[in-house]
């Protein structure tokens, strides 16, 4: 099997080594805006991060203040797939006739740089309709068939936005992570989590533990209320399996500063568990990947999002990496529709001529930097590698999906509620006001035991895939495994050992410290402190 999979690999690195070879990067891949629009009767505020500016050496812009001259622009297309959920969401439910009949849902798109100033000002230029014009607060200059918004990943983007939203009791869908912050109906009751706040991730990590007999692990968790919180739920399962903390680390938002001491005391064990969201941790995750670890095994709840791997077979420092993902008893089948998606036929979207310029060598015209020439026949986003656009739906885009579906439930409802009250003319739009749809949304994360749309209970169900490096960047995540906290005792977790691949140097034998050598080394750390003090 892993050998198949090899040599087809091989034949996509030469596809797309001479493809980069080919492509000169036009001047249109570095144009960009922040925003694009696909009309509906009613309307949804997408915020996700697509792209970002970074500086290297902060050089002061000569007249705008908090701007740097040496900005550069990043692209995550990975993180497309959130678009891919939103557009198809969308689209099946304007053809089917028995929700949301005679009304269509478009969608408006803003970038999120993880800047708050700029996240909040296209906020504003979302609720007022003036695109970058003038803002007038508090005034509608446009259009006015706003339904809710949807925002994440992080935590802190889905608060920074829910702070101005609650202004207005604006209903507002968190797709990042479940975070009991935005929980507090006191600062946010207009806003709603997608994702379940049920998990039993600490005790399938620690059940993989045991099964191994590893007994003395790492922990990297980030700085913050959840990094506490989880930490503690790990300390609780692991001394009740007999499990030993080697070492805790907890990473701060700002990774720069960290970076020096974190390398410290990592050799103490191989096996590290590291538990985050990929917006808190990029900076650890792509510092792992430049140092080109090998011998390590990391057990994570997200895939690093990496698109720089190294291009040495088998040595990349994340291969042989164990994932824990939500298992979904019911997922949404995208797959015939990616092979649909080009830029022809969603012409508004600014992402997909960037990605056809620069996968499939396709020119852009000098009279509009959306219209493509000369591409490669049959280009299709399910050929590029997983690095860079993976065809796995990830948690996020499942919970996109499913708050596209409860937004129109909720819609359809509220649109049954008004026909029995007045009856609508044919042909009369809906009309409505943001704010009542949360009567529609507010229990919302209560409805876990029912389908609503294509939402369904994650019932503390895991999967665990295996992360296989393959040359260029060309990975595979394959499934190994599952937790289902549910099942009987001892019937818990289930794997097929055979298909694992290790890391690269790894030894199960050196994964086993023995008691003694435990001991040594808690007495060199109680002779540091006395040292010390």
């Amino acid at each position: 099997m892993f050998s198949c999979i090899f040599i087809s690999s091989l034949l996509l690195i030469a596809k797309f080594v001479l493809t980069f070879m080919h492509v000169n990067i036009s001047k249109c891949f570095y144009k960009i805006t922040e925003d694009f629009h696909h009309e509906g009767d009613v309307v949804i505020g997408a915020f996700f991060p697509l792209h970002t500016y970074y500086t290297k050496n902060k050089i002061p812009h000569s007249y705008l203040p908090y701007y740097y001259k040496d900005n550069y622009l990043q692209y995550n297309f990975k993180n497309y797939q959130y678009i891919l959920a939103l557009v198809f969401a969308i689209e099946e439910i304007n053809d089917n006739p028995n929700l949301l009949p005679n009304i269509s849902l478009g969608f408006d798109f803003y970038n999120v740089r993880f800047i708050e100033k700029d996240t909040l000002m296209n906020v504003c230029f979302w609720l007022t309709g003036q695109g970058q014009k003038n803002i007038l607060p508090n005034y509608n200059c446009g259009k006015s068939n706003f339904a809710t918004a949807l925002t994440g990943t992080a935590w802190t983007t889905s608060a920074q936005i829910g702070t101005l939203l609650q202004l207005f009791k604006f209903p507002q869908l968190s797709f990042g992570p479940y975070d009991s912050i935005l929980s507090d109906r006191g600062q946010y009751s207009s806003l709603y989590q997608m994702a379940s706040k049920y998990t039993s991730i600490s005790l399938g990590i620690v059940s993989l533990m045991v099964h191994f007999r590893w007994s003395w692990v790492g922990l990297i968790l980030p700085d913050n209320h959840k990094g506490n919180k989880i930490l503690s739920e790990f300390r609780e399962d692991m001394e009740r399996k007999g499990v030993c903390i080697a070492f805790v680390k907890m990473i701060p938002m700002t990774w720069n500063a960290y970076y020096n001491k974190f390398w410290e005391n990592m050799d103490e064990t191989n096996v590290i568990i590291i538990y985050g969201d990929i917006d808190s941790l990029t900076g650890l995750m792509r510092n792992i990947g430049q140092r080109l670890l090998t011998a390590k095994v990391w057990i994570m709840n997200t895939e690093p999002h990496i698109t720089d791997y190294a291009d040495y077979f088998m040595l990349d420092s994340f291969h042989g990496s164990l994932i824990f993902t939500h298992n979904y008893r019911k997922s949404f089948k995208i797959s015939n529709f990616i092979q649909t998606v080009n830029p022809y036929k969603y012409p508004e979207d600014i992402y997909l001529p960037k990605l056809w310029h620069l996968f499939f060598k396709c020119s852009f015209s000098d009279v509009d930097c959306r219209l493509l020439a000369n591409c490669q026949p049959n280009a299709s986003l399910d050929v590029l590698p997983s690095h860079i656009l993976d065809m796995v739906i990830s948690e996020e885009s499942n919970n996109i999906y499913n708050a596209v579906y409860a937004v129109a439930h909720s819609l359809h409802q509220m649109h049954l509620q008004e026909v029995q009250i007045k009856p609508h003319e044919n042909g009369e739009a809906i009309a409505f006001f943001p704010w009542q749809l949360n009567i529609f949304l507010k229990d919302i994360n209560e409805r876990d035991n029912m389908s609503f749309g294509g939402r369904q209970k994650l019932n503390a169900e895991y999967d665990i895939l295996n992360l296989w490096n393959l040359p260029k960047g060309l990975g595979q995540k394959v499934k190994i495994g599952s937790f289902s906290a549910n099942a009987p005792e001892g019937q818990q977790l289930s794997l097929s050992e055979q298909m694992i691949q290790w890391a690269e140097g790894f030894s199960e034998m050196w994964i086993n410290v023995s008691s003694v050598q435990r001991v040594i080394i808690q007495i060199q750390r109680r002779t540091t402190v006395y040292r010390k003090l």
